[in-house]
């Protein structure tokens, strides 16, 4: 029984594990990795082979978990991909995007190389295409939560609702070899509790190894103030200077919690009337995906959607699917709320909207999520100077503000608390997809509280469970 970790060790993007039992091996998640520094890795071949693999398991449908999988359906994966239905209904959303952006940012680059006379660190196609993606879609395989199913020999799945976004989940396998049965846990993405929208998420309690995310191990989300209050006092700032409040955002999940919340300051008149753009094709469909899957979000949310105030429909707010529609914010002469994806700045609208915003003084980038070491949303947050969009370096000029309390992972406190949960000591516990100071941060936490062993493994590093 042999686990190898494939992704987001030491950092939070591109999660990836194969676990093997009696010669048979599957794959847990097939992520993107985002972080710079370690983006070669997606051009590399599959550390291992392909075709070797019975089933994928996928926990949710964030590209830093599944943005590899056409890739790997390219190079010989032929099996099932288990997800839950609303992630299956997603993915057909969001690899398509994705392929679509491979696909532009490739034309773009190969321009941009021709013009400056050099060539790129990484090939000018695409990492894969919608032939791709369509050949993918139909591998996947819908499973409810809850539900424990066979998915290789000797391996059973229950999917958990993570309450991380539509659909995610975290994973407890029932693992048999011989006369030796282990439970084993990948927590997948850990959302918070009380957040609207989504479900708190579940907890586990047994395991003889939990396989934990890390990304915000060594810190707390701020308390202290109302989220909303926080976002009304960011946009009423903004409008009042006559500038653009830009807000990069995932399309899933946090798009709509900021509709809910941005809707709320609507409804009771907290915010002028302005026009509010989601300017994004997926996260506009994805919208629609959350009225399709309503029982699967929390009961207030249900309800709300069937009051006269709706969460995610609201006056002045405009869905933006197409190009011209998009490029028109641009020439609009009065202030407005822009949201647009990529979360992180890495590509799609957001940098066409930070390219024509961010050199002015008026206007506020508001983040409103994680941002990955080396992602051009670091780079602004952290305060540098000057930010390559395009190709090209721009001048921060514009207010900088950052909202935590919105965030979609746990904090210190919500990953402690899963653990609590457990009736019995795990033989291991490690740490992923989290940057090197949280996983310590949390892993010391974790031995001087309970005393159990926990590693932060390196990546394509190998361990025999016991």
């Amino acid at each position: 029984m042999k686990l190898t970790f494939l992704g987001a060790n030491h950092s939070v993007t591109g999660s990836r594990y194969c676990l093997e039992v009696g010669g048979t091996r599957v794959m847990i998640d097939c992520g993107m990795v985002q972080e710079r520094e370690h983006a070669g890795r997606n051009w590399e071949p599959s550390p291992i082979k392909a075709s070797s693999i019975k089933s994928l398991l996928l926990t949710h449908i964030h590209i830093d978990h599944s943005g590899l999988i056409p890739k790997f359906v390219r190079e010989g994966f032929d099996g099932h991909i288990f997800a839950t239905q609303p992630t299956v209904d997603l993915a057909s959303i969001v690899l398509r995007d994705s392929a679509h952006i491979q696909q532009e940012d490739a034309a773009y680059k190969k321009k941009r190389h021709q013009r400056e006379g050099h060539q790129g660190k990484y090939p000018e196609e695409p990492l894969y295409t919608m032939a791709d993606v369509e050949r993918a879609l139909p591998l996947f395989q819908g499973v409810d939560y809850d539900q424990t199913i066979p998915v290789a020999d000797g391996i059973d799945v229950t999917f958990r609702d993570a309450g991380h976004i539509l659909g995610s989940a975290m994973l407890e396998l029932l693992v048999k070899e011989g006369d030796k049965q282990r439970r084993i846990i990948f927590s997948g993405d850990i959302g918070q509790c009380g957040k609207p929208l989504i479900r708190d998420p579940s907890f586990f309690e047994q395991a003889d190894y939990v396989i934990m995310e890390s990304t915000y191990g060594d810190r707390l989300h701020d308390k202290s103030g109302d989220v909303e209050t926080q976002l009304c006092d960011v946009i009423n700032a903004t409008l009042e200077r006559g500038g653009n409040v830009v807000i990069p955002t995932f399309a899933i999940e946090r798009a709509q919690e900021l509709m809910f919340h941005i809707g709320r300051l609507v409804y009771a008149k907290r915010i002028p009337a302005v026009p509010i753009f989601l300017d994004s094709p997926m996260a506009v469909d994805v919208t629609e995906i959350f009225r399709q899957h309503c029982q699967h979000l929390d009961s207030e949310t249900q309800a709300l959607i069937l009051s006269d105030e709706p969460p995610l429909r609201y006056a002045g707010l405009q869905m933006v699917h197409d190009v011209e529609q998009s490029k028109a914010i641009n020439h609009l002469k009065k202030p407005c709320i822009i949201m647009s994806p990529a979360g992180m700045c890495t590509a799609g609208r957001i940098k066409h909207h930070l390219r024509n915003n961010i050199g002015r003084h008026e206007c506020t980038i508001l983040f409103v999520g994680f941002q990955s070491r080396g992602t051009p949303g670091r780079q602004i947050l952290e305060g540098n100077q000057d930010v390559r969009i395009h190709g090209e370096l721009r001048r921060v000029k514009a207010h900088v503000a950052h909202i935590n309390g919105l965030s979609g992972h746990a904090d210190q406190a919500g990953l402690l608390d899963r653990l609590t949960h457990l009736k019995s000591p795990p033989r291991q516990v490690f740490l992923a997809h989290g940057e090197e100071p949280a996983a310590e941060c949390l892993s010391g936490l974790i031995r001087e509280r309970w005393g159990w062993p926990v590693s932060i493994p390196e990546y394509e590093s190998e361990v025999e469970l016991d």
